[in-house]
């Protein structure tokens, strides 16, 4: 056999090694990852249809490392490089880019209020901007027209309100949306009565946002 002839077997010969062993580990890194929920310090991950379940320095079984658990997602660790993964979100591993920031704009009304319209837990609401607000409030009237259980999911507490002291209850909503911009595990309060008329929508949804005043407009931009 020729020099020539055996150099070209044995490149046939690497070729075909070389794919049985590196399609494989291709197709192996192009996990289709869902973060599933957020339970305390950890996480509950779809890979590829299978579920795991890590804490913060685990990882699984194909090498991917649960680094931080954050309000809205998680940041994976996957071949060297960490990428933030938000709650819901469903992404190939190795294509998966952070999403671009996503901006709203709020505007005033006649009064002067910046005022909106959004859902909570996909139920459509009125929002009032209330930057003096610890969390969303809403009355206990607009909470059961939503379907929020609130005397039984709730905390009972009393707050003082412009109305005087009244009964109220701590909640956690699923989802939040104000346009585009959509947050999970949203802290709020219900009070009891039919104050406030509109849903305030306070800091436990802005803080977790970039705020911008540009005269009649507040501007909402997500910080990933």
């Amino acid at each position: 056999m020729k020099t020539a002839e055996v150099i070209a077997m044995w490149v046939r010969k690497f070729l075909i090694l070389y794919i049985a062993f590196t399609v494989p580990m291709l197709a192996a890194a192009a996990e289709q990852i869902e973060v599933s929920g957020l339970l305390g310090k950890k996480a509950v991950l779809i890979i590829d249809g299978k579920q795991a379940l890590l804490a913060v320095g685990e990882k699984t079984k194909d090498g991917i490392e649960l680094m931080a658990i954050e309000a809205d997602g998680v940041r994976l660790k996957i071949d060297g490089e960490t990428d933030y993964y938000p709650l819901g979100s469903s992404q190939v591993g190795t294509s998966y880019t952070k999403r671009s920031k996503v901006q709203e704009r709020i505007y005033k009304d006649a009064m002067g209020m910046f005022v909106t319209t959004g859902t909570i837990n996909g139920a459509m609401v009125n929002f009032m901007v209330d930057t003096g607000a610890t969390s969303i409030a809403m009355n206990s009237n607009t909470a059961r027209r939503i379907g929020i259980n609130y005397l039984l999911d709730g905390k009972e507490i009393r707050v003082s309100t412009a109305q005087g002291v009244t009964n109220a209850w701590q909640i956690k909503l699923d989802r939040v949306r104000v346009g585009e911009i959509e947050l999970r595990n949203v802290d709020a309060g219900v009070l009891e009565g039919s104050h406030p008329t509109e849903v305030l929508l306070g800091m436990s949804f802005l803080s977790r946002l970039k705020v911008e005043h540009q005269g009649e407009v507040m501007l909402l931009e997500t910080k990933f």
